[in-house]
């Protein structure tokens, strides 16, 4: 593996922790101080700011130090993470990830946004609150004398005889250290020997080393860390240069550091007593041949450590005792299993990608030979029969299992958003809280990617259209603070992802206006609330009074119904005056497999969604009555729903069908309404792998996509919203015409 994959990984680990450091902080901000929150916010900033040192990325070590310093305040109860704190740290979170992103592809990010931040870090740290918060700044920590050691350690007391009072002011603090490494410190290649060698280059120190907890020999586990240390050292740049040296370790082992002498003594006054773990005999050599010597005690002590383990484990070999064997295998099965639980790879996109495509194969040839004996078998109870209905079984497992593999929780895009509703919300100058729930709703990854930009632009149109400003807010008896509520739930094989803001809702009269002045409709028609509400959705419509670097250029809304078109999926708008508006939309969990009616029109096989299918009838003679020139109205149930030719929205025939002759499938259309496709015939249901059409051909106005019968043929999947659209008179026929044209 070279240095470029090293670090693609990097960046691959930097994007899970972002994300779990813009996860902690929302919840900080919402009021959880639970400590295990803190410090998987610290954590995270910790590990980007080590790995980025690690790959000589300067700017991003140099604002992830600061940020980690003011995380630490917090996490040492220092500083209370308050509104107006909470509000800097999430700036601080959205220019580290600005930094990570511009290391990773080369860019930059603004000298001033970063430098500021920089500055508001470093006074909180420091105590200096913003000017909107009133919390006292925390007091300076006071010392204590450190009580006598019970450690084995011998207090000896030393002066600084012959130095001024500035120098005595001046010198550096002594910290005691506890050191006990875990298993893991060792699994994840660190050496306890490299780390003290580090650490006598801080500072002057003394080192003595517990073996308390060492068990026999016959009883020792290689893999094991049962030294444990205990380190006094005065290191000239303050605890923040012993912190350094544990910095890839710190989550590997029990670490403690703190204070024992936190200011200098006036001239003539007796100092402290400092522990350290050497006999007062060998003073006579001198203190830094003492220390030197106490140093190289103690990394041979750990190298020592290490010794004893390997020939722990080579005598562990030798034991021929079944029991002590069988007892060790069991013991070795149940870590297994309890490491397996939590267990995860990397595996590039492309090798999924490639299995799902694999796996379509593996259904359309498993259809295909199935077709092929049931044609060749009357009686469908021979073996081979038999064995393909297994085979069935186990292809639709595996399909099942491989899609399970790109399926993803939508939690990465959540979190998205909350950074663009802080920064729209600054902008306009308005307080929004965004509130997000099913995070964990999973979805093929394919939907994830192509989720972002649809959802990007309805969360700045609810920020700068749907939320009113903080004085009109609390002029109508609403709280300053508005909500934007993103949710995202399964229902009836689709995802569906709600966005729920409590503004003013929609202003149909100004909408049907700019609609009028656009030429977008007639002065005189006559539309119901629900199409003056997706008037918004017209290419170039917008209802801002100025262009700004939010809105006014109409473009927004049409993007997003066309994205959600291209996923598959349907949006509807609901809307109540005064109360706030709802967007809904509606998208496949997977763009790779569908579940579908196959049906014939005008000889042709078409596919038709399954989850778009309410119900299927036989339309009846009675039930059928005419509306205009070539309408045509079936009756269900006391209601009247429009009847849609297929065939001749198409252009499959040129006159319509009679409806008496073939079979009407009930479809909800996109704006929520109803309607009956009519088509020749039902062939049956089944699972079929979607296939682009525009990748292997072109694209086809009212064909979604197309797939492979267990047949051989190819069968066009049905595009079930651009045929009502046409039905409402956009028609098909021109576009078809261009299409077949070009």
């Amino acid at each position: 593996m070279d240095m470029n994959e090293i670090k693609e990984i990097f960046f691959q680990e930097c994007e899970e922790q972002l994300a779990e450091l813009e996860s902690g902080l929302l919840k900080m901000n919402d009021g959880d101080r639970d400590p295990e929150t803190v410090n998987a916010v610290f954590r995270a900033v910790h590990s980007i700011k080590g790995g980025a040192g690690a790959f000589g990325l300067d700017d991003l070590v140099a604002f992830a130090h600061v940020f980690e310093t003011t995380l630490d305040c917090v996490r040492s109860n220092k500083l209370e993470p308050g509104p107006e704190v909470m509000k800097v740290m999430l700036k601080s979170a959205d220019v580290l990830a600005d930094l990570t992103n511009a290391a990773r592809d080369g860019g930059s990010v603004e000298a001033s946004r970063s430098s500021g931040l920089v500055k508001e870090l470093e006074a909180l740290a420091h105590g200096e609150l913003p000017a909107a918060s009133s919390a006292p700044a925390p007091a300076a920590p006071v010392a204590k004398a450190p009580a006598a050691s019970d450690d084995g350690f011998q207090p000896v007391p030393f002066s600084f005889d012959g130095f001024g009072e500035e120098e005595e002011a001046a010198a550096p603090s002594t910290f005691e250290v506890s050191f006990k490494p875990r298993r893991d410190l060792y699994s994840k290649g660190n050496e306890a020997a490299l780390l003290l060698r580090d650490l006598s280059r801080v500072g002057e120190m003394s080192i003595n080393c517990i073996m308390d907890g060492l068990p026999s020999l016959d009883d020792m586990d290689p893999e094991e860390a049962y030294f444990a240390w205990k380190i006094q050292i005065k290191p000239e740049k303050g605890e923040e240069a012993i912190r350094t040296v544990f910095e890839f370790a710190e989550w590997d082992c029990d670490l403690e550091i703190k204070m024992i002498e936190a200011e200098a003594k006036p001239a003539g006054e007796e100092l402290p007593m400092i522990p350290v773990p050497f006999d007062l005999s060998a003073l006579d050599d001198g203190p830094e041949m003492v220390a030197a010597e106490t140093v190289n005690a103690a990394v041979e002590a750990a190298e020592t450590a290490t010794r004893v383990s390997k020939l722990a484990a080579a005598k562990a070999e030798k034991k021929e005792s079944p029991a002590a064997a069988a007892a060790a295998a069991a013991a070795a099965a149940a870590a297994q299993a309890n490491n397996a639980a939590g267990q995860t790879i990397r595996v590039d996109l492309d090798r999924v990608d490639r299995l799902i495509n694999l796996v379509g194969e593996l259904v359309i040839n498993q259809a295909m030979l199935s077709q092929s004996v049931i044609e060749n078998d009357a009686t469908g109870t021979s073996a081979v029969n038999m064995g393909l209905e297994e085979l069935q079984q186990l292809t639709r497992e595996i399909q099942d299992s491989v899609m399970a593999i790109r399926a993803q929780p939508v939690k990465p895009v959540f979190q998205r958003m909350s950074r663009i509703v802080r920064e729209v919300a600054d902008m306009v100058g308005k307080s929004i809280r965004l509130v997000t729930e099913g995070e964990n709703t999973e979805v093929d990854k394919t939907v994830i990617d192509k989720l972002a930009e649809p959802l990007t632009h309805m969360i700045r149109n609810a920020v700068d259209h749907g939320i009113e400003s903080p004085e009109k807010r609390a002029a109508a008896g609403k709280e300053p603070e508005g909500t934007i509520k993103l949710t995202a739930k399964h229902r009836s094989g689709r995802i569906v992802i709600e966005l729920v803001d409590d503004g003013a809702g929609i202003n149909r009269e100004r909408v049907r206006q700019k609609a009028i002045d656009n030429e977008l409709i007639a002065a005189d028609a006559n539309l119901t609330d629900e199409e003056i509400d997706n008037l918004i959705f017209a290419p170039g419509f917008s209802t801002a009074d100025k262009i700004s670097d939010i809105s006014g250029r109409g473009v927004g809304m049409d993007v997003v119904k066309r994205s959600i078109q291209a996923l598959g999926g349907r949006i509807s708008i609901t809307s109540r005056p005064g109360l706030g508006s709802t967007f809904t939309m509606s998208l496949p969990l997977t763009l790779a497999v569908l579940d579908g009616m196959v049906v014939t029109v005008a000889g042709q096989t078409l596919v038709v969604p399954l989850t778009a299918i309410v119900e299927t009838l036989q339309p009846e003679a009675q039930n059928i009555h005419s509306f205009g020139a070539n309408q045509r109205l079936i009756s269900i149930r006391n209601s009247f729903c429009p009847l849609v030719d297929v065939g001749r929205i198409l252009n499959f025939r040129g006159t319509q069908a009679n409806p008496v002759e073939g079979v009407a499938l009930l479809v909800e259309s996109e704006g929520g309404g109803q309607r009956a496709l009519m088509v020749d015939a039902i062939q049956g249901q089944r699972q079929v792998v979607i296939k682009s059409l525009e990748a292997n051909y072109t694209h086809v106005p009212g064909i979604a996509a197309a797939t492979i019968l267990g047949d051989g043929r190819v069968a066009l999947i049905l595009d079930v919203d651009a045929v009502v659209a046409a039905s409402r008179g956009q028609s098909l026929k021109q576009e078809m015409s261009l299409a077949v044209a070009g």
